[in-house]
């Protein structure tokens, strides 16, 4: 068999504050595309990590009166916390600010760069907002804010380098044009085209090291300026997999299928990115993931109105697994959403408790109650193959919302199918036919233990945890995608110990 590399990863968010929630759900987005291409058994890298270089770092750490390293390393590992705890399988959290593991493969794109005569200096006057890292111009700034923070950028003027950005207007548009470079969903991918067909200009590179409180990857060869924070930061994604530190770990992963960011970052992303790529002779990603942002009961996100939701507090309160489930089906997958925590526990109750949790818990019980906990054995009738040939579908259409990164729809068609198998149960009625035709009881456990076996493989891409928990019970280890629709429960089988997966939360306001 060969073995299919899958490249994904997250943006690299700035750690000049804790995570909220918005972060947890492109951790969860970007999981639950890993653990599905991990599923079809491919060879899956996933990187996130700390963007530590940035101006806005330096200032959140003099506003607390402790230094820009003291503050990353405390942010970045409560980051990393969570990650973990949300259950995102990355195979590397790559710190900018790690000379040693980042600086030289960065450093080395800037002379790639530079080498194509991509890279020039000069004096540049323009109005900079700190809290996008980002120059804009006048005509960007409605009523002369900036459109992602509703702030007056400050003007800046000072000697940077430039990339010229206008030398792959063409290249760009080809590339996105054609599919070469995907960007997800439609809507997003035209804005960009928009943008670019606009006409692109140069950008700059690098600050000043006074602008920049000496706090930065350097440039190769001038030590009077650091790199631009994004230049670092998007280098990310090629030092996570060992540009410039392990080369052969790198070729084997480069490029990227899958880079998962939100709207706010798509001009970095699908613009900014690619043209350096060009520029460096390497190859551009394969896609950009574009989902959208999340208010909290209708209102954005912000501290002065202390709406920020924690995602550590949440998971530590209901669980991942209830936290991821609220993302991908709540949130929808490339659009703007609501948080309500309210919403989150009639979700868990009405769907996870009621659906999922009781599908495994009456099948379960009833084998151990009826069967002695034993697969068993079954002829199947044309009622069972029927309802099967349709599960069956129901699986395919599952598949293929994952293979178009439909997350949401996916979750959803996955509680269809469990709904499906809830159905079937209750139409059996083994209760009744374990009295009165065996057999019959028999054929239906049969399949419905099979349905929780398959049920445990769709899950195991939203919901590690509570897919664990049914293998767990089910007595069998974690099977892949491929053993979807196979009856690989077979008759004799002894399955563990039944318990519940969801208990009914209760809404304290």
């Amino acid at each position: 068999m060969i073995e299919v590399k899958f490249y994904i990863t997250t943006a690299i968010p700035y750690v000049n504050a804790a995570p909220h929630i918005g972060h947890a759900l492109e951790f969860v987005q970007t999981d639950a595309i890993a653990r599905y291409h991990i599923s079809l058994r491919d060879d899956v890298a996933l990187v996130t990590g700390a963007d530590e270089n940035s101006l806005k770092n330096v200032h959140a750490a003099e506003a607390k009166g402790i230094t820009t390293a003291e503050l990353c390393e405390k942010n970045a590992a409560v980051f990393k916390e969570m990650a973990e705890k949300i259950g995102l399988s990355f195979t590397s959290f790559k710190r900018t600010s790690l000379k040693s593991e980042h600086w030289p493969g960065v450093q080395r794109l800037w002379e790639l760069c530079a080498k194509s005569g991509d890279v020039y200096k000069k004096t540049y006057r323009g109005l900079y907002c700190v809290g996008c890292e980002s120059f804009y111009e006048e005509s960007e700034l409605p009523d002369g804010l900036c459109p992602e923070h509703k702030k007056k950028p400050e003007a800046v003027e000072e000697e940077n380098y430039f990339f010229r950005l206008s030398r792959y207007q063409a290249d760009l548009e080809e590339l996105i044009e054609s599919g070469r470079l995907k960007i997800i969903p439609e809507k997003r991918k035209n804005e960009v085209l928009s943008f670019i067909h606009g006409g692109l200009q140069d950008f700059s590179i690098s600050r000043s090291v006074k602008r920049a409180k000496n706090w930065g990857v350097p440039v190769p060869g001038d030590e009077t300026q650091i790199q631009y924070v994004w230049f670092d930061a998007l280098g990310t994604y090629l030092t996570g997999i060992g540009y410039g530190t392990d080369e052969k770990h790198f070729e084997k992963y480069w490029p990227a299928e899958v880079h998962v960011i939100g709207k706010g970052i798509l001009r970095f992303h699908a613009i900014y990115w690619p043209a350096i790529l060009l520029s460096a002779g390497l190859k551009p990603p394969k896609s950009v993931f574009v989902h959208g942002y999340i208010t909290v009961e209708g209102q954005k996100m912000s501290k002065s109105l202390g709406n920020i939701v924690d995602p550590l507090a949440l998971i530590e309160k209901y669980g991942a697994d209830v936290v991821r489930y609220y993302l991908l089906s709540e949130v929808p997958t490339f659009d703007d959403g609501d948080f309500s925590e309210k919403r989150l526990i009639e979700k868990s109750n009405t769907e996870l408790a009621a659906n999922v949790g009781n599908l495994v818990n009456r099948t379960m019980v009833f084998l151990a109650n009826n069967f002695n906990g034993e697969i068993p054995h079954a002829e199947l009738g044309e009622t069972e193959k029927t309802f099967l040939e349709a599960q069956k579908k129901q699986m395919e259409l599952i598949s293929s919302h994952l293979d178009e990164l439909r997350l949401k729809d996916a979750m959803d068609s996955t509680m269809a199918f469990s709904s499906n198998a809830n159905k079937f149960f209750q139409d059996a009625a083994p209760w009744k036919s374990i009295k009165e035709d065996r057999a019959k009881a028999s054929a239906s456990l049969y399949v419905l233990a099979n349905q929780v076996k398959d049920l445990a493989i769709l899950l195991s891409v939203p919901l590690p945890n509570t897919s664990e928990s049914i293998f767990l019970q089910l007595g069998m280890e974690k099977k892949a995608w491929k053993d979807l629709g196979v009856l690989s429960l077979k008759p004799g089988h002894k399955t563990g110990k039944p318990s519940i997966l969801f208990r009914r939360l209760e809404y304290k306001s």
